[in-house]
């Protein structure tokens, strides 16, 4: 036999003996522990109590303030730690699939996560990037999949597979800020070691942030709490309660906690001004209808003229869009401080609904500016890649409690 051929017998007992070899335990993800959490990952590295508190703090100011990707550009801490937790840890974000770019200039992700099953790949979740002449808006997900099927929402054909954990949530904002060039170290700014607050607000590309994309959020509430604490503190990625967005069907238990525990800005995805037709819509309202989720959003807390709910609208044509539409939505918001965005509907394939003409939109407008709100017509953004508010989706399946046991039975032989 030539020498460079394969000899199938020998190619089996290496692929045998490659199955003998232990496989290594998981990296500890960093990203996404809050201070706490970080410190416990630092205790089985051997780093001293009376060190413990100094090291969490140059960690966390590498990785959330100037967003290393890799422990080897930590210089703050000693050659020995940063070996240990190249082995033993990770601050991996989420791996890009695609990336497309709109004509416009927005920018759509989509994102495979981690895989929790053996021998398949990881779930998929799309982000966008919305920029303006004087901020940046990240879109991102908090959930693959949906259990609300609204009817107008490319997301709603989908299945939930599962929620995001509290990292892959903030990994979206890091790997954003990645691809942008939004860390110190890429912005031009000299930023000194003593200096805790990252980049200025004016040199920065992701000022605001939505939970707009995959998912409802109120269903994935402890670890969108927990990410929103890591984002909004000060000595890392520094964004203001005031510049996160949550967007909620109407999930009405859990929004007296969000506005106590998260303290975000809250925006209501109503689309429609009577129970009937919101049925319809925004299935949820079946559960909670219309006079529960005016309650809760009355009693939201710290509502205020400062503190406004965000009421999204789309606007499908000859379904909601009439002016009648427009007055009752002006008396179902009455008392209430609000902004009604009206949002063109988006088409996808498919979808059961057109958009109302924009003559429509606007005379629908102008009656609810006339009753004093502030009443913005949304300019539909990234539509020509999918990209534009309820648009988006991935071919992530749900794996089955059944096909999940089997799959693990077959990796334990």
């Amino acid at each position: 036999m030539n020498s460079l051929e394969k000899n199938p017998t020998e190619d089996k007992k290496n692929q045998n003996e490659a199955l003998k070899q232990p496989i290594p335990p998981p990296k500890t993800a960093l990203i996404g522990l809050d201070r706490e959490q970080l410190g416990e990952a630092l205790l089985p590295l051997g780093v001293k109590p009376k060190q413990t508190r100094m090291r969490i703090n140059q960690l966390w100011n590498a990785i959330y303030a100037r967003g290393h990707t890799r422990f080897d550009q930590i210089q703050t801490i000693s050659k020995e730690l940063r070996a240990q937790l190249e082995e033993q840890c990770s601050i991996a974000r989420p791996e890009i699939v695609t990336e497309q770019i709109s004509n416009d200039g927005t920018r759509k992700w989509l994102l495979r996560l981690k895989s929790d099953l053996p021998g398949k790949p990881g779930p998929q979740v799309e982000m966008v990037y919305i920029p303006e002449h004087d901020r940046g808006t990240l879109c991102i997900s908090s959930q693959v999949g949906c259990t609300l099927n609204c009817r107008f929402c490319h997301t709603g054909t989908m299945p939930l597979v599962r929620n995001l954990t509290a990292g892959e949530i903030v990994g979206q904002v890091m790997l954003a800020r990645d691809r942008l060039g939004d860390w110190p170290e890429n912005s031009g700014v000299k930023i000194e070691a003593e200096d805790k607050t990252g980049l200025p607000d004016a040199r920065r590309m992701v000022t605001r942030l939505v939970f707009m994309g995959m998912g409802e959020p109120l269903y994935n509430f402890e670890n969108v709490k927990s990410a929103a604490h890591v984002l909004n503190d000060d000595a890392g990625i520094n964004l203001s309660s005031r510049r996160i967005t949550l967007s909620t069907a109407g999930v009405v238990p859990q929004m007296e906690r969000a506005g106590d525990e998260i303290k975000c800005m809250l925006a209501v995805s109503l689309h429609a001004t009577n129970d009937k037709l919101r049925d319809e819509l925004v299935p949820i309202n079946r559960k909670y209808p219309l006079a529960e989720l005016m309650q809760a959003c009355r009693d939201y807390p710290g509502l205020s003229n400062t503190r406004r709910i965000t009421f999204e609208y789309v606007m499908l044509d000859g379904i909601n869009d009439s002016l009648e539409d427009a007055k009752a939505l002006v008396q179902l918001l009455k008392g209430i401080p609000a902004k009604i965005n009206l949002i063109p509907f988006n088409p996808w394939p498919n979808s059961p609904y057109e958009c109302s003409n924009w003559a429509q939109i606007e005379r629908f407008a102008q009656v609810i500016n006339d009753a004093g709100y502030a009443s913005p017509i949304r300019r539909p953004r990234g539509r020509d890649i999918m990209a534009a508010c309820g648009q988006l989706k991935s071919e992530s399946e749900r794996i089955s409690n059944r096909e999940r046991k089997t799959i693990l039975a077959g990796e334990a032989k």
